[in-house]
Formats: structure tokens, sequence, C-alpha cells
């Protein structure tokens, strides 16, 4: 019987690699939870910017700030030079990702302008959902009886999550039109999730997001422009500019954590545990704003919860 001998250098080298293998396998859900805690940040911070900011024109200055904070996060990583190396394949996917994400807020804006928020937001919220299913789809990420089990869990708790409201007649003759653009909404979001992780695929993803981001601004200042609110921009208070900025860079900050949890995860996955977002805004609007939860939203932040959570463990 042949003794294989394993020397003390050779077996550290592999201790070494396992460590880095399995750091490298949490890490990316390290990413997801942060992007999801910057994420619930940034809708405090945006609340106290738009008490009377109107909210596409701080959109547009929040990115701002967000493509200032990505291209910077290119420069510190040192990443920059990797731009001229990009396909043109990866760099279409990423320009169509921030196309998307640009798309999802014209509509999103336009179906809450003429629709019930209350019926708007269960639609765009579906985005998660949908994700899932097109990860299946496009990027064959694998749909097994559990995850369905916590697909339905989020659906539900998202359902529950919002209080509805009567609605007005005034508001119900342009039913027709605010369906049509939330759902749009939802099916862009969507599509930001699954055009990010291909597009993010062999290259840094803070020079993926920064790319992408250069494409959102364009998106978000078209939509200030064609609804002529740029006068506007010169009417905001300094207060509710710091919490413009300071969202701004939260923005960022989540952004970068999420395409860097899409790069080295699965994206039926990442995009639950970022959708987590909710419980950071809930905890915090308790604390600064008092606003009160009815049973039925308890319900469904649980149901969500636990639908994401069971989801990780999958």
């Amino acid at each position: 019987m042949e003794i294989e001998i394993i020397s003390s250098k050779e077996y550290n080298t592999n201790e070494y690699t396992s460590g880095i293998i399995q750091r490298r396998v949490h890490m990316w859900i390290l990413y997801a939870i942060g992007s999801s805690f910057f994420a619930g940040i940034t809708a405090i911070l945006a609340k106290c910017g738009i008490q009377k900011t109107d909210s596409d024109v701080a959109t547009a200055l929040r990115t701002i700030v967000v493509l200032l904070f990505s291209w910077i996060m290119v420069l510190l990583t040192g990443t920059l030079p990797e731009l001229k190396n990009i396909s043109g394949q990866t760099l279409l996917f990423l320009v169509l990702s921030g196309l998307a994400t640009g798309a999802s807020w014209l509509c999103y804006f336009h179906a809450l302008q003429k629709g019930d928020i209350n019926k708007v937001v269960p639609i765009d919220k579906s985005s998660t959902i949908l994700t899932i299913l097109l990860a299946l789809i496009f990027l064959h990420e694998g749909l097994t009886l559990e995850k369905a089990g916590c697909v339905c869990l989020i659906g539900i708790g998202t359902a529950l999550m919002i209080t509805r409201k009567e609605v007005t007649e005034d508001r119900e003759q342009h039913i027709g039109s605010w369906f049509i653009y939330a759902v749009l909404s939802a099916i862009f979001a969507s599509l930001t999730a699954i055009l990010g992780k291909i597009g993010i695929s062999g290259i840094d993803s803070n020079l993926g997001t920064a790319i992408r981001t250069s494409v959102v601004l364009a998106m978000a200042w078209l939509m200030v422009l064609l609804k002529r609110k740029t006068d506007e921009v010169c009417k905001i208070e300094k207060k509710e500019l710091l919490f413009i900025t300071l969202s701004g860079f939260a923005t960022g900050a989540s952004w970068l954590c999420y395409y860097r949890a899409l790069q080295e995860g699965p994206a039926s996955i990442v995009v639950p545990i970022d959708k987590l977002s909710i419980l950071i805004t809930i905890a915090f609007s308790r604390i600064i704003f008092q606003e009160k939860l009815t049973p039925k939203s308890v319900a469904g932040i649980v149901l969500f919860t636990l639908g994401t959570f069971l989801m990780t463990m999958i």
C-alpha cells in the first residue's frame, strides 16, 4: 500500500486556498446585505430631502452624486485601465441595464402621476418575483419546489404590506394608462438586474456600476427636461440639498454592493436580500417619522422576510 506524503507547505497552501474559497462564497451575501442596508437608509434620507423639493429633480441631483461616487471608486480600485478591455457585448448589456433602470423610473413616476400609489406600488414590487422568473429563463438558475414556495411567500408578503385606500372617481378614469406604466416599471426593474448580471461578467463590478450609472444620469435628467422642471433646481433649500446629497452617497454604496453581489452570487437570491431594505426603512421611519404599522402590514413583513431568509438557506 502506497502512502502519499503531503508536505506541511503543500498542506498549508491547500488550507489557505480552501479558506479563500469559503470566504468568497460568503462575501456575496455580505455585499447583498450591505446593499439592502444602504438602500434602506437611502429611502429615509431621500424622504427628508423631498419635503419641499420635487422628487424628479431630487432624483436627478442624487444621480449626479452616485455617478461621482461610482467613478471615484473606479479610480481608487485602479480598474479604470480595464475600460479599454471591455468587450462590445459587455458594454452593450451595461448600457441596456442603465436604459432599463431609466425606463423603469420614467414609467414608475408616470404611473404614480395618474394612478393611486397603493395600486401602483404593489405592481412595482412584483419586480422581485419577475427577476426570479427571468433568472430561471435567461440565466438558467434553478427553481426548486422549495424556492417556488419562497417566491409565493415573498409575493403574498408584498401584497399584504400594501395599505389600500379608496380610489376617487377622477383616478378611476386613468386606470388603463397607469396600470400599463406600472407593469412596464416592474418589467424594466427586473430586466435591470438580469442585464446587469450579464453585463458585469468578466469585469470589475465598480467599473460596471460607473458605466451603468452614466446612462441612468442621462435618463434622469431627460425626465426633468421633458417635464420642464430645470428652474426648480435653484429653489432647493440647503438643508434638503444636504439630505439629497447624503442619499446619493447611500445610493452609490448600495449599488456598488448590489452589483458586486450579483457578480459573485445568483440573482434569484441577491435580489430578494436587497429588497429587505424595506425593514431598514420601516425601522427608521418608525423612529424618525413616527409611522405606525397595521397588523396586515406586519403580517406581510413577516412573510416577506421569511421567504427571503429561507431562499438564502436553499
